[in-house]
């Protein structure tokens, strides 16, 4: 009998019971009251490492994978770490803002766009838009063009829901993988140089970064959708071309489609005026409530992504990042790879800190490097609540092989077009520019 309740949960109680017991095992690495090292990487990496093979291993239990890594990196923290506190790490500090304002933004944007992505299916454009389409592979190319416009004013989780969602009708359900890959990757692309289309751009601008300096980064997202755009449109149309029922009688539902518009609107305004996304596409959806009837069961489907990606974000926002390599083409390059597994915003914070880079081309390497892993943007889990498929991770890369390709010809193409011309550490510069006054 206990071998029969147990059966099913093997894999995740050994993963619980292996990362229980790495973590007293590797603190004898521990100087005095340091916090434990092994050689000179930092036990926490260690564990974030470790449960990111696990989630790429247990593919079909993400979510407890991801809880059991938070678990096991908080404990830790709380016992070898003595700076930390986990109320002002999240709550905030004298120096610091703390991560309330990313997890309850990631928190209701992954919420809203999926009641966004049923409200868009609803109104029935997806079912008219395979005949205004080209019926040969040709029309996904098109599809993803439109996913990569739409990122480069919304949101790239609302873009790559709406690309999802338009792409489960055209092709009748069966969507290639290395498509979804592609859909996340428009997204992400299209975001790469507009300071309102991605969380990493909109820290910049909040930061002090110029909204021109970004747009170059289209230059490497043009490049890259050659490739990506190309071979998976290929992918899709050997697998499943469009098909073209041509029904008659459908009408598209207004009201929906009002309300889509409307959450969109809401987003758009609240990034830009509080900051603050899903306060916008929150309130519009309750708007849209007395409008139309309100999908509430999509958040049943959602919740399992949601927790997992707010699992890993706080987990990566607990590493302890103090310093980078010097800023340059070629750390601005390692850290697009670096963004597929850990989470960009972090690392935008951190670069914005030292300073010295060249915007642009480190907004394409951020924002455009967590597309060649599914959860390695928020765009990619939210895609993976409407095709759980996407979650093997060992497939995905596999199947969508033309993202990663797509990244490095895209940084090289921007690179050799546009140079490497980093910005002035700006808030150095401007520290020093009033020490010199107060002085004076």
């Amino acid at each position: 009998m206990p071998k029969t309740i147990f059966k099913p949960y093997w894999k995740s109680l050994l993963l619980i019971a292996g990362g229980l017991l790495i973590s007293p095992v590797l603190s004898f690495a521990a100087a005095g009251g340091e916090v434990p090292t092994l050689g000179p990487v930092r036990i926490e990496f260690i564990l974030f490492a470790i449960t990111l093979i696990c989630v790429a291993v247990f593919h079909h239990k993400t979510m407890q994978v991801a809880l059991v890594g938070l678990a096991v990196v908080l404990a830790f923290k709380l016992i070898f770490d003595p700076s930390f506190n986990i109320v002002e790490h999240i709550i905030g500090g004298d120096d610091h803002e703390g991560e309330w304002r990313v997890l309850l933004n990631l928190l209701g944007l992954l919420f809203g766009f999926a009641i966004l992505a049923k409200h868009f299916a609803e109104s029935r454009v997806p079912e008219i838009l395979p005949n205004y389409l080209p019926n040969n592979w040709t029309g996904g190319l098109v599809l993803l063009f439109l996913v990569m416009i739409l990122s480069s004013f919304l949101d790239n989780i609302a873009a790559a829901m709406i690309g999802g969602t338009m792409a489960m009708v055209l092709y009748k359900g069966k969507v290639h993988l290395g498509f979804l890959a592609a859909i996340v990757a428009a997204s992400n692309a299209g975001g790469a140089g507009s300071v309102v289309g991605d969380t990493t751009t909109t820290l910049m601008w909040i930061d002090g970064v110029e909204p021109v300096w970004v747009l170059e980064a289209f230059v490497a997202s043009a490049a890259s959708f050659l490739i990506f755009g190309f071979f998976g449109a290929r992918q899709q149309h050997k697998h499943q071309p469009i098909l073209k029922d041509n029904a008659p009688g459908i009408r598209v539902d207004k009201g929906k489609l009002f309300i889509v518009f409307l959450i969109l609107v809401g987003a758009i305004s609240t990034n830009y005026l509080l900051d603050f996304p899903a306060a916008g596409v929150w309130i519009a959806i309750f708007i849209g409530a007395l409008i139309r009837k309100t999908p509430w069961n999509e958040m049943k489907h959602a919740w399992k992504g949601t927790v997992f990606l707010m699992s890993l974000v706080t987990i990566a926002s607990m590493m302890p990042v103090d310093d980078l390599p010097p800023a340059s083409w070629v750390t601005t390059f390692s850290l697009g790879f670096v963004s597929a597994v850990f989470d960009n915003i972090p690392l935008t914070k951190l670069c914005l800190e030292q300073g010295g880079y060249d915007w642009g081309i480190l907004a394409y390497a951020v924002g455009f490097g967590g597309s060649m892993i599914w959860f390695g943007s928020s765009a990619g889990v939210a895609l993976s609540n409407i095709y759980p498929e996407a979650k093997n991770t060992v497939n995905y890369i596999k199947k969508g092989w033309h993202v990663a390709l797509s990244y490095v010809v895209g940084f090289f193409v921007m690179l050799g077009v546009v140079g490497w011309h980093p910005h002035e550490p700006y808030k150095k510069s401007h520290q020093s520019a009033n020490t010199e006054i107060s002085k004076k």
